[in-house]
Protein backbone atom coordinates (compact mmCIF):
# COMPACT_ATOMS: atom_id res chain seq x y z
CA UNK A 1 0.00 0.00 0.00
CA UNK A 2 1.73 3.47 -0.73
CA UNK A 3 1.91 5.67 1.75
CA UNK A 4 0.49 9.09 1.79
CA UNK A 5 4.07 10.59 3.25
CA UNK A 6 2.49 14.51 2.97
CA UNK A 7 -0.36 13.45 5.73
CA UNK A 8 2.09 11.13 7.65
CA UNK A 9 4.10 13.35 8.31
CA UNK A 10 1.60 16.86 8.53
CA UNK A 11 3.35 19.21 10.89
CA UNK A 12 0.07 18.86 12.97
CA UNK A 13 1.25 15.81 14.41
CA UNK A 14 4.79 15.26 14.00
CA UNK A 15 8.08 16.01 16.03
CA UNK A 16 11.63 15.79 14.28
CA UNK A 17 13.59 14.17 16.75
CA UNK A 18 17.99 13.83 16.36
CA UNK A 19 19.82 11.89 18.03
CA UNK A 20 23.19 11.59 19.27
CA UNK A 21 23.75 14.28 16.57
CA UNK A 22 26.68 15.81 19.09
CA UNK A 23 29.87 16.76 18.76
CA UNK A 24 31.59 14.21 20.80
CA UNK A 25 29.63 11.22 18.41
CA UNK A 26 29.60 13.36 14.96
CA UNK A 27 31.81 16.25 15.17
CA UNK A 28 34.98 16.60 14.32
CA UNK A 29 36.52 15.38 17.74
CA UNK A 30 33.96 12.76 17.60
CA UNK A 31 34.52 9.59 20.19
CA UNK A 32 33.96 7.05 17.39
CA UNK A 33 35.86 8.76 14.05
CA UNK A 34 34.29 6.05 11.85
CA UNK A 35 30.92 6.56 12.07
CA UNK A 36 31.61 10.37 11.66
CA UNK A 37 33.19 10.08 9.29
CA UNK A 38 30.12 8.26 7.17
CA UNK A 39 27.69 10.37 8.97
CA UNK A 40 29.79 13.58 7.75
CA UNK A 41 29.12 13.13 3.63
CA UNK A 42 25.32 12.83 3.66
CA UNK A 43 23.77 12.19 6.85
CA UNK A 44 24.51 15.41 8.84
CA UNK A 45 23.93 17.95 5.59
CA UNK A 46 20.59 15.88 5.08
CA UNK A 47 19.97 16.19 9.06
CA UNK A 48 20.64 20.18 8.99
CA UNK A 49 18.13 20.54 6.42
CA UNK A 50 15.56 18.45 7.47
CA UNK A 51 15.46 20.20 11.07
CA UNK A 52 15.56 23.67 9.29
CA UNK A 53 12.69 22.65 6.95
CA UNK A 54 10.74 21.28 10.20
CA UNK A 55 11.27 24.46 12.09
CA UNK A 56 10.11 26.45 9.03
CA UNK A 57 6.94 24.27 9.01
CA UNK A 58 6.30 24.44 12.27
CA UNK A 59 7.14 20.92 13.32
CA UNK A 60 9.07 21.06 16.73
CA UNK A 61 12.55 19.72 17.45
CA UNK A 62 13.74 17.70 20.20
CA UNK A 63 17.37 16.77 20.39
CA UNK A 64 18.35 13.85 22.10
CA UNK A 65 22.00 13.37 23.16
CA UNK A 66 23.98 11.03 25.45
CA UNK A 67 26.31 12.10 28.23
CA UNK A 68 27.78 9.71 30.90
CA UNK A 69 29.57 10.70 34.35
CA UNK A 70 32.83 10.47 35.39
CA UNK A 71 32.17 8.28 37.70
CA UNK A 72 29.83 6.39 35.78
CA UNK A 73 26.95 6.92 37.84
CA UNK A 74 23.63 6.17 36.73
CA UNK A 75 24.85 4.87 33.42
CA UNK A 76 24.93 1.46 31.77
CA UNK A 77 27.29 -1.08 31.98
CA UNK A 78 26.05 -4.24 31.04
CA UNK A 79 27.27 -4.38 27.26
CA UNK A 80 30.34 -4.27 25.63
CA UNK A 81 30.08 -1.27 24.22
CA UNK A 82 29.74 0.46 27.21
CA UNK A 83 33.27 -0.43 28.01
CA UNK A 84 34.70 -0.14 24.54
CA UNK A 85 33.09 4.18 25.10
CA UNK A 86 34.88 4.32 28.38
CA UNK A 87 38.53 3.35 26.15
CA UNK A 88 37.79 6.20 24.36
CA UNK A 89 39.51 9.66 24.42
CA UNK A 90 36.51 11.94 23.65
CA UNK A 91 34.43 11.61 27.26
CA UNK A 92 30.51 12.31 27.10
CA UNK A 93 30.33 14.50 30.49
CA UNK A 94 27.44 16.27 31.31
CA UNK A 95 27.81 20.10 30.11
CA UNK A 96 30.68 19.89 28.13
CA UNK A 97 30.75 20.44 24.64
CA UNK A 98 31.08 16.90 23.76
CA UNK A 99 27.12 16.61 24.59
CA UNK A 100 26.55 19.82 22.18
CA UNK A 101 24.44 19.22 19.17
CA UNK A 102 26.32 19.78 16.14
CA UNK A 103 26.89 23.21 14.54
CA UNK A 104 25.52 22.24 11.20
CA UNK A 105 21.89 21.63 12.85
CA UNK A 106 22.35 23.66 15.99
CA UNK A 107 19.36 24.36 18.76
CA UNK A 108 17.03 27.10 18.22
CA UNK A 109 15.25 28.42 21.71
CA UNK A 110 11.95 26.64 20.05
CA UNK A 111 13.96 23.21 20.08
CA UNK A 112 13.67 21.09 22.91
CA UNK A 113 17.10 19.40 24.42
CA UNK A 114 17.35 15.76 26.43
CA UNK A 115 20.30 14.73 28.03
CA UNK A 116 20.02 10.76 28.97
CA UNK A 117 23.10 9.01 30.99
CA UNK A 118 21.90 5.47 30.37
CA UNK A 119 20.44 2.96 27.40
CA UNK A 120 21.05 2.26 23.84
CA UNK A 121 18.33 4.93 22.81
CA UNK A 122 16.91 7.69 23.06
CA UNK A 123 13.56 6.66 24.38
CA UNK A 124 13.35 3.95 26.88
CA UNK A 125 13.30 4.92 30.18
CA UNK A 126 13.77 8.75 28.90
CA UNK A 127 11.64 11.80 29.08
CA UNK A 128 11.28 11.45 25.51
CA UNK A 129 8.04 9.65 25.25
CA UNK A 130 5.91 12.03 27.31
CA UNK A 131 7.52 14.99 25.61
CA UNK A 132 6.65 13.85 22.26
CA UNK A 133 2.77 12.86 23.66
CA UNK A 134 3.19 16.58 25.23
CA UNK A 135 3.91 18.14 21.86
CA UNK A 136 0.74 16.40 20.13
CA UNK A 137 2.73 13.73 17.95
CA UNK A 138 1.37 10.53 16.35
CA UNK A 139 4.67 10.65 13.94
CA UNK A 140 8.47 10.54 14.65
CA UNK A 141 10.92 12.15 11.89
CA UNK A 142 14.41 10.28 13.43
CA UNK A 143 17.25 11.53 12.44
CA UNK A 144 20.87 10.63 13.74
CA UNK A 145 23.10 7.52 14.48
CA UNK A 146 23.86 4.78 14.05
CA UNK A 147 21.63 2.60 12.28
CA UNK A 148 23.59 0.06 13.96
CA UNK A 149 22.31 0.64 17.32
CA UNK A 150 20.73 4.12 18.89
CA UNK A 151 18.46 4.14 15.58
CA UNK A 152 17.43 0.71 15.67
CA UNK A 153 16.49 0.67 19.10
CA UNK A 154 14.67 4.53 18.50
CA UNK A 155 12.73 2.68 15.81
CA UNK A 156 11.40 -0.41 17.79
CA UNK A 157 10.58 1.74 21.08
CA UNK A 158 8.61 4.17 18.99
CA UNK A 159 6.90 2.09 17.33
CA UNK A 160 5.73 -0.18 19.86
CA UNK A 161 4.77 2.91 21.80
CA UNK A 162 2.30 3.53 19.17
CA UNK A 163 3.86 6.05 16.77
CA UNK A 164 4.42 5.96 13.18
CA UNK A 165 8.29 5.99 12.75
CA UNK A 166 9.56 7.74 9.64
CA UNK A 167 13.13 7.63 9.08
CA UNK A 168 14.60 9.44 5.58
CA UNK A 169 17.26 6.96 5.00
CA UNK A 170 20.04 9.63 3.56
CA UNK A 171 19.65 11.37 7.09
CA UNK A 172 20.83 8.20 9.27
CA UNK A 173 24.10 6.60 9.50
CA UNK A 174 26.12 3.34 10.72
CA UNK A 175 28.96 1.73 9.69
CA UNK A 176 29.73 -0.08 7.60
CA UNK A 177 28.09 1.62 5.05
CA UNK A 178 27.00 -1.44 3.49
CA UNK A 179 25.67 -3.00 6.26
CA UNK A 180 23.69 0.53 7.69
CA UNK A 181 22.10 0.11 4.10
CA UNK A 182 21.29 -3.62 5.00
CA UNK A 183 19.91 -3.21 8.26
CA UNK A 184 17.46 -0.06 6.53
CA UNK A 185 16.43 -2.76 3.60
CA UNK A 186 15.98 -5.64 5.45
CA UNK A 187 14.90 -4.67 9.05
CA UNK A 188 13.86 -0.53 9.63
CA UNK A 189 12.09 -0.96 6.26
CA UNK A 190 9.78 -3.66 8.15
CA UNK A 191 8.92 -1.23 11.03
CA UNK A 192 9.38 2.36 9.39
CA UNK A 193 8.96 4.84 6.71
CA UNK A 194 11.97 5.53 4.81
CA UNK A 195 11.84 7.99 2.36
CA UNK A 196 14.36 10.32 1.29
CA UNK A 197 15.52 13.73 2.78
CA UNK A 198 14.29 15.38 -0.12
CA UNK A 199 10.71 13.54 -0.18
CA UNK A 200 10.04 14.98 3.65
CA UNK A 201 11.38 18.52 2.05
CA UNK A 202 8.45 18.57 -0.20
CA UNK A 203 6.17 17.19 1.82
CA UNK A 204 7.04 20.28 4.35
CA UNK A 205 7.07 22.72 1.47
Amino acid sequence: MAVDLAALVDPAHTVGVTQECQKGVIGPQAALPQLADAARGEMVPNAAALVRAARAAGVPIVHCVAARRDDGKGSNHNARLFHGMLKLPVKLLPGSEAVEVIDEIGVEPSDVVLTRLHGLGPMGGTDLDPVLRNLGATTIVGIGVSVNVGMLDFAMDAVNAGYQMVLPRDAVAGVPADYAQAVLDNTLSLIATLPSTADVLAAWS
